[in-house]
């Protein structure tokens, strides 16, 4: 695990000191060791954080002669297997680290080779003979890689703060990307918030040569072969046996590892596959809030008895928003998010005590664990309305008298009647925004509008909606987020959380093959009526208690709606009506009143935007207007 950076320069030299100055930016990804290497018109920089062959595996990587050089982040999890391969194929290896294997399977299948990795990485290759720049990343998207080309040069990076450490690079704000933001809470890939800086898709390579570049998909889950013909009680043994693989595959490390452990399904059944597979107690981490209704300690207290854990625990209080400028320089760009407020505590108490943490990421996406995903079908339900009164329903709605409570009545009719009006896509889409299109542009100027033009963001949700090959319609909803949600959103605020901290997060349930034993199981085996997780939770019965399998899913999140009502009340004036942020030109200053004041009189939940907003204003100081930052802005 590390912080990789390059530059590639086709027509001249490459300047040692900025690998430096880029691998400095990212010392908290691998706090362990710096490796740095230059030759005519390449430089590779890593940060290392030591796993595997602790003493031995200094990156960069070469192959026996020296004409290929590598630098990767993350983890081949069958690199035992693969190296034994190759050995027999006639490969010499120099260390007994994981990155060695990709330079070999690289000689013997170029590109291919990814189809050969099991593990979680992102990776760059330069082939000295040809003089191209080959890179790769993992099938979800685990490991982040970002880069960006002007002219003759290219640049690659696990973090936007290290490519911003080079001058040439255009600090250019993305607009386009803004809006998606606000639309959705993070910059989906490929768009960064910085116009030259570009995001590789999960599951996709990129080759680079003086001339061009190829981005290239190379996987993606097969929804199509299903298990329907299999018994059910033989489904849920082979479900228990991938979790009990996936996690086993996970354990290898020569440094202290343990769990993050909320008390949900996920994390309690890697916690459970642990500790069946260890000599000696798992070591869990958990955080705690004093507002009930966000607080899962009691669970994971449940579990950590249950399996004899070495538990810690961590309370977040309201303070902990005082953290929002150290968030906002770590991710780079905005990031909305507020489960990255816990995350980032809970990796600094994991980081007191082991290098690794396994954790329960992935499970609900890949077995219906939302409640987004049965909480359209009432709408679905009356989708058999004739298309002209669905689409009058919200005028309809608007009859009735309004409503002072978001939870009242009137409000939840007016919300069930917009949803009605849309199409299917279309209500995901609205599903999934924090500003839908219609209050996006209540919220933004005209001069943003303008600068934006034709530019949609429901496409980022539209254009693997209409790609998939998912049949039935919960697939369909998971094979989306799978593209979507889970990359743009939970990975990349895990890879910040515990990287910030020098932390190893790993994610069984976002195995290749325990993701596509999932999407092979019928859609009734994940959600039965509005019973999530359905196959899941029988198949851990008995492993896991029955407190823990029939709760409702209580979700990652910080109380941001009472603290915007009561404790932090007055943050969200402070900031966002301060003349430096209305004077940058993205939004009206009315809707910005108006979402602070509906909040605040509970006529309605806007904390999910009052944070989206809180967070784009922090990163325009914390970032942008960095002293080495040279943005543009709206005048």
């Amino acid at each position: 695990m590390c912080g990789i950076a390059g530059k590639i320069n086709f027509a001249g030299p490459v300047d040692v000191a900025l690998l430096h100055r880029m691998c400095a930016a990212m010392t908290h990804r691998g706090p362990d060791s710096r490796g740095v290497w230059v030759d005519d018109g390449v430089g590779f920089g890593m940060q290392r954080l030591a796993i595997i062959d602790v003493a031995g595996g200094e990156q960069p990587i070469f192959n026996e002669d020296g004409t290929i050089a590598l630098v990767m982040n993350g983890e081949i999890y069958n690199f035992p297997e693969l190296r034994a391969e190759l050995r027999k194929r006639g490969h010499r290896f120099s260390s007994g680290v994981d990155t060695e294997v990709i330079v070999h399977l690289y000689e013997d299948c170029g590109k291919d080779l990814v189809h050969h990795l099991r593990g979680m990485f992102a990776f760059a290759l330069w082939d000295g003979r040809q003089r191209k720049l080959f890179c790769a990343r993992d099938r979800v998207g685990k490991k982040p890689l970002l880069w960006a080309r002007n002219g003759s040069r290219v640049w690659f990076a696990s973090e936007i703060r290290a490519l911003l450490e080079d001058d040439e690079i255009d600090r250019g704000i993305d607009l386009a990307a803004i809006d998606a933001f606000l639309a959705y809470q993070y910059v989906p890939h490929p768009l960064s918030a910085f116009y030259e800086i570009r995001k590789l898709p999960p599951a996709s390579t990129l080759m680079v040569t003086e001339h061009d570049e190829t981005i290239e998909k190379y996987w993606a889950l097969d929804y199509s072969r299903k298990l329907d013909k299999s018994p059910r009680a033989e489904l849920e043994e082979q479900l228990r046996a991938h979790i009990r693989e996936a996690t086993r595959i996970r354990l290898m490390s020569e440094v202290p590892l343990g769990a993050f452990l909320s008390g949900g399904i996920d994390s309690s059944a890697v916690v459970a596959a642990m500790a069946e597979q260890l000599s000696e107690p798992v070591k869990t981490f958990s955080i705690s809030f004093s507002d009930a209704a966000f607080d899962e300690a009691r669970y994971a207290r449940m579990i950590a008895q249950k399996y004899d854990t070495d538990h810690h625990e961590f309370r977040v209080e309201p303070e902990a928003l005082t953290i929002m400028p150290k968030l906002a320089r770590h991710y780079g760009e905005p990031f909305a998010d507020p489960s990255a407020i816990p995350s980032f505590y809970l990796a600094e108490l994991t980081s007191q005590h082991v290098t690794v943490a396994l954790n329960g990421d992935g499970g609900d996406e890949s077995f219906a664990g939302y409640a987004r995903y049965f909480g359209n079908d009432p709408v679905s339900r009356l989708a058999w309305l004739p298309r002209p009164l669905r689409r009058g329903a919200p005028l309809l709605a608007e009859l009735l008298p309004e409503g002072r409570a978001e939870k009242s009545m009137s409000a939840r009719i007016r919300r069930l009647s917009a949803r009605l009006a849309k199409e299917r896509d279309a209500r995901w889409v609205n599903c999934m925004s924090v500003f839908d299109d219609a209050e996006r542009s209540r919220l933004l100027s005209a001069d943003f509008r303008a600068e934006i033009g034709s530019n949609d963001a429901d496409e980022v949700i539209l254009t693997p909606w209409h790609e998939s090959t998912a049949s039935s319609r919960i697939d369909l909803l998971l094979d989306v987020d799978i593209k979507t949600y889970l990359p743009g959103a939970l990975l990349v605020k895990m890879d910040i959380a515990t990287m910030a901290h020098s932390v190893e997060a790993r994610s069984p349930f976002l195995d290749q093959e325990l993701m596509q034993f999932a999407a092979s199981l019928p859609g009734d085996l994940k959600l039965h009526g509005d019973n999530g997780k359905h196959i899941l939770k029988s198949a851990m019965r008995g492993v896991l208690p029955d407190e823990i399998l029939d709760r409702n899913k209580m979700g990652f999140g910080v109380p941001l709606v009472t603290w915007f009502r009561n404790e932090l009340r007055d943050l969200p004036q402070e900031v966002l009506l301060d003349p430096r942020t209305i004077g940058r030109g993205y939004f009206k200053r009315a809707e910005i009143e108006r979402v602070i004041n509906e909040h605040q009189r509970s006529q309605a939940d806007h904390s999910f935007r009052l944070w989206a907003l809180l967070a784009l204003e922090m990163w325009h100081r914390e970032v942008v207007e960095a002293p080495t930052m040279r943005a543009q802005v709206l005048g």
